[in-house]
């Protein structure tokens, strides 16, 4: 996991665990047939219940990421190039929602919102 929980960031520690997992799976780092460490060891590592770890690990499964093995933990499933995309256009799906929610309840206009997202669009470039 390549990411440090933050306790007091709002985003609950489950949430936090499969977000990283989730980023290293879809980023590559992660390979098929790889193991998540066990959910007793990160769950001691993370100085965390082994019942938040359950709850990360269940939801990277419900999203088809890993799969659940009798005896021996989860693993790293394989990514077809259209489950990469899909999974990617989710995660920008919800950055773009937080970010329109923020705009409106700053009272900032769409067309402000798409002058910046097309000014941080061309300095990735």
């Amino acid at each position: 996991m390549s990411t440090k929980l933050i306790q007091n960031s709002g985003i609950p520690i489950y949430q936090q665990i499969a977000d990283a997992f989730r980023s290293d799976i879809l980023s590559g780092k992660m390979q098929q047939g790889e193991y998540l460490p066990s959910i007793r060891g990160l769950a001691k590592e993370l100085k965390i219940s082994v019942i938040t770890t359950m709850k990360a690990y269940e939801l990277l499964e419900e999203e088809g990421l890993v799969t659940a093995i009798q005896g021996k933990g989860f693993c790293v499933n394989a990514q077809d190039s259209q489950m990469l995309q899909e999974q990617h256009m989710r995660r920008i799906e919800d950055s773009l929602t937080d970010a329109i929610k923020a705009a409106r309840m700053a009272g900032i206009s769409r067309d402000e919102v798409m002058k910046t997202f097309d000014l941080l669009w061309n300095m990735q470039e």
